[in-house]
């Protein structure tokens, strides 16, 4: 039986699987090996056959790495996966280090050793510090031509996936995928190049109007694009994904190729410069491109921006996507505040009972990533899925985290409420209230054109470090127009990036609170960046936030008294919203309750 990989794989995978892959490094003369979680198109989210470092080690997260020499081994998570790793991992197999350490790691390599690493799985950009490690080790790191993992799992690798790949409506991208290959083929052209070469699912997917499901929870084909500068392109698709229809969508500009043909593809570039993204393609790309002697221009991927904008019809197709999202939330709501506080079902049962209402609105693809339920102690953990030995019911005095989304045509939601299961605590409902004073501070800034997140994430977390308290994760991240539900390269972090935050971009908004081992506190909606009145005597141009989520904040947890008049302003405007917009959907028990819990504070 070919393997599948879910929170709950095997730890003793490593103990299965290490001396394999050990064996087939031995014969390719290779001390050590590299095992990032990243596939050839870095994605955040893996289908099964590339879930390399699952079946090495057992953990299936979204953030990781493992060295393996021949007589040790590491494994690298970041602070989200704490408690996962120690699960899924065996300890006496693998030592467990900071996701930020592997270059640290490599400096302790003997001199002399030889590690390997598979071009394709590592951008350019993360192999320049690993290759100083290792030099500073006198160790080699040494590219292979064939992956030694691969061979190790053998016939038992599932095969890569061959969803079909379908058209996206203009009524839901609103702009042609001709006029969209002119406008990314002109700033090609702009940026000194001839062509450029794409390899990341979300751009493949927005360039050309066309969404697959190769990535699990995101509609992406996985696939590669040689664009022109004229608009002209070549895309390369595995042919069992091609419907009947993809040929004449794409039209005859778009050349239809199968993967094989790539290689070949990049070597017919010698002689023109080839712009390609250092951080979103790996190396292979970039040494392929070089040896065929074509000239290289690093820059970043010319889709993403214009990707993070949204267009006028994206934009109301995510505020359609994220009513209709609002009554599956709202139907689900009105069951925890009734029935779940009688029967206390377990997580598993809320993540289900969510899942029914979104698939009851009838316009559900897809999940937009797996629902996180968090009761008590398990809502401690910011990325906690209820799966194995790990589920709890609900209990009468604590509270409940429910962080999910769906994939809409017309856009993508991400939501988080966090609930209280009986009566709250004085202490839960001050925590509480922080977070919400957080939240509506990014809710309602009104800030600078050219400002970016990195600048706005003091403001979100301010009345959080006026208490001593902070959250160990961003404020917010970036949302695509029924893409991936993470997406750069806008974000609101401590450690964000210089891009300004530009009209249309949709973004969280996600302050939090944990306290390990009891409970955790988060409050997310997402928000598009739009233009902000200028008030009178104002000089400079200013953005602002549009919410899109409507959906109730728990009343019972607020404590109205720590709120200031322009809070409770902004509470109240933003459930009188919620009911308006929302209430036309629910019917009965659901629409009395709705309009119970969205009264005036």
């Amino acid at each position: 039986m070919r393997q599948t990989f879910d929170e709950t794989t095997d730890p003793s995978f490593g103990a299965k699987h290490l001396p394999l892959l050990r064996a087939r490094m031995a014969e390719q003369g290779l001390d050590g090996f590299l095992i990032p979680h990243e596939d050839e198109h870095q994605n955040e989210y893996l289908p099964d056959a590339n879930e390399r470092l699952a079946w090495a080690t057992g953990f299936t997260g979204s953030a990781g790495a493992a060295v393996v020499f021949q007589d040790r081994a590491s494994m690298f998570t970041d602070g989200r996966y704490t408690v996962q790793v120690k699960a899924q991992t065996d300890p006496a197999l693998f030592e467990r280090r900071d996701l930020n350490d592997v270059a640290a790691y490599l400096e302790t390599a003997s001199a002399g050793q030889v590690i390997g690493y598979d071009p394709k799985l590592h951008s350019p950009d993360a192999l320049v510090a690993l290759k100083r490690a290792a030099q500073k080790a006198g160790a080699e790191l040494k590219p292979v031509e064939v992956n030694p993992l691969d061979q190790a799992w053998g016939a038992d690798r599932p095969a890569q996936p061959t969803a079909p790949v379908v058209p996206h409506a203009d009524v839901y991208s609103g702009e042609s995928h001709a006029a969209k290959r002119a406008r990314i083929g002109k700033a090609v052209a702009d940026a000194g190049a001839d062509a450029v070469v794409l390899t990341a699912p979300m751009s493949i997917a927005w360039l050309f109007n066309v969404r697959g499901g190769d990535v699990i929870r995101s509609p992406l084909p996985i696939g590669q694009a040689v664009l022109e500068a004229d608009g002209k392109a070549r895309l390369f698709l595995d042919p069992a994904k091609v419907t009947n229809e993809l040929p004449a969508w794409l039209g005859d500009d778009v050349q239809l190729e199968a993967p094989e043909r790539l290689a070949e593809a990049l070597d017919g570039l010698a002689g023109r410069k080839v712009m390609i993204d250092p951080a979103l393609s790996s190396a292979w790309y970039f040494d392929r491109l070089e040896q065929a002697g074509a000239m290289v221009v690093r820059a970043a991927d010319p889709c993403a921006l214009p990707r993070a904008t949204k267009n006028a019809v994206e934009i109301e197709g995510s505020r359609r996507a994220h009513i209709r999202d609002g009554a599956a939330l709202a139907n689900f709501l009105h069951w925890v505040d009734t029935t779940a506080q009688q029967t206390l079902p377990d997580e598993r049962e809320v993540v289900e009972t969510l899942e029914r209402f979104r698939e009851a609105t009838g316009a559900l693809k897809d999940l937009s990533f797996d629902t996180i339920a968090g009761a008590g102690p398990n809502g401690a953990l910011p990325h906690y899925k209820p799966v194995g030995a790990t589920i709890r019911r609900i209990e009468n005095g604590s509270l409940l985290l429910v962080d999910g989304g769906g994939q809409y045509l017309d856009g993508t939601t991400d939501v988080t409420r966090t609930m209280a299961v009986g009566e709250p605590t004085a202490d839960q409902r001050h925590k509480f209230t922080l977070v919400l004073k957080a939240h509506i501070a990014m809710a309602t800034i009104r800030f600078p054109a050219g400002t970016s997140g990195m600048a706005l994430d003091a403001i979100a977390r301010a009345p959080m470090w006026a208490a001593g308290l902070d959250y160990d994760h961003g404020t917010g991240h970036g949302v695509g127009s029924y893409l991936g539900v993470h997406e750069g390269p806008q974000r609101i972090a401590k450690w964000g990036t210089a891009q300004p935050l530009l009209e249309g971009m949709i973004l969280s908004n996600e302050p939090g609170y944990y306290r390990e081992g009891h409970w955790g506190i988060r409050i997310e909606t997402l928000q598009v960046v739009t233009p902000a009145v200028v008030p009178e005597g104002g000089e400079r141009p200013m953005h602002g936030f549009e919410q899109l989520t409507f959906a109730p904040i728990d009343r019972k947890l607020i404590a109205v008294d720590l709120l200031t008049p322009d809070e409770r302003t902004y509470v109240d405007a933003y459930h009188a919203e919620t009911l308006a917009k929302v209430g036309p959907l629910v019917e009965g028990e659901v629409r009395a309750w709705l309009e119970w819990v969205c009264a005036p504070l």
